[in-house]
């Protein structure tokens, strides 16, 4: 089967903007080392309507939605957010939004309102029609080949994830699809998936040499460049915990799956960092309350989303 070019063009913008995303945003986000705050506030408030909304709150109601967000980040009820207490809700706070935009992902892929997502139906709503490769057969062009081999995986994936082996995927097995990395039951797939990625010599393992793909050195140069350097860094210092020069499965799980937990305790010992006025290393509620615009601008309220959405400010939580 031929692919036509724009699903290929697509596939391959989504893989540069992966790569290279990050590091544009850390620069929008830290233009010249300093700390910009209303970046966090565009990255979600950019949108018009968003903006909207955010300002169609009065000073009142935002007082009074954010203070019922403090009570509820301060889980032992004594007063003050610790760093754990913000790293735990914004963590929280990452995985409701995931968990939202997976059920409004589903609704649009359910074509036919049978309350189930079938492989057909995810082809449609992703190319517009249903593509099936030969599960063997390599493609001759290069970017065709690329595709077909994502698209194989994520066959893989929608079959593992849905558990009951029914003729389409519920909510929950659509969850585990997209989200792999919140279900129990999918970490063994991410781990074997990785490794099938990964481990050249099958050994079971990923070295540092396999951490780094395809990469060779120019035999005439002095030093790596400097990305290269960065990821030798990342390899030794945040995945290799055994110090063994290369990546169990675990290690690797770590690698693969988004770190959450270490995006949010950053953002968390920031926030005390930047609104910490009597040097406790932790938060009041005046505090907050004095510096209500950083705090609205910082993913412990989602740059504000959070005031938006009464799963976060309604007592029920």
């Amino acid at each position: 089967m031929r692919l036509g070019p724009r699903p290929v063009t697509l596939v391959l913008l989504l893989l540069c903007a992966a790569v290279t995303g990050a590091g544009k945003a850390e620069e929008l986000h830290y233009p010249q080392g300093e700390h910009r705050a209303d970046y966090d506030r565009e990255a979600l408030l950019g949108v018009q309507e968003d903006v909207d909304e955010y300002v169609k709150l009065g000073h009142e109601e935002q007082q009074k939605r954010l203070q019922s967000i403090i009570k509820k980040i301060d889980s032992d009820s004594d007063g003050f957010l610790t760093e754990s207490e913000l790293s735990q809700w914004i963590q929280m706070s990452f995985k409701h939004y995931a968990m939202q935009e997976a059920k409004q992902q589903f609704v649009e892929y359910d074509k036919n309102n049978d309350g189930t997502v079938t492989w057909d139906e995810y082809n449609i709503q992703m190319y517009d029609r249903v593509i099936d490769f030969d599960e063997i057969t390599a493609l001759d062009d290069a970017e065709e080949e690329s595709f077909r081999q994502l698209h194989l995986k994520d066959k893989k994936r929608f079959e593992r994830a849905n558990q009951d082996s029914g003729p389409g995927l519920s909510l929950e097995e659509f969850i585990a699809f997209e989200h792999p990395e919140e279900v129990d039951y999918m970490t063994e797939f991410v781990i074997q998936e990785a490794l099938e990625e990964h481990d050249k010599n099958g050994d079971g393992y990923v070295s540092l040499e396999e951490f780094l793909g395809d990469y060779r050195r120019d035999p005439t140069a002095n030093e790596d460049p400097e990305w290269i350097l960065v990821e030798k860094d990342r390899f030794v210092n945040d995945y290799d915990k055994d110090n063994d020069g290369r990546l169990d499965p675990q290690e690797l799980l770590s690698w693969v799956v988004p770190n959450n937990q270490g995006i949010a305790q950053e953002e968390a010992l920031h926030l005390i960092d930047e609104m910490d006025l009597n040097g406790d290393k932790k938060l009041s509620k005046e505090e907050i309350l004095e510096n209500q615009d950083l705090f609205l601008t910082s993913e412990a309220t989602d740059y504000g989303r959070q005031l938006h959405d009464d799963y976060f400010y309604h007592d029920e939580l």
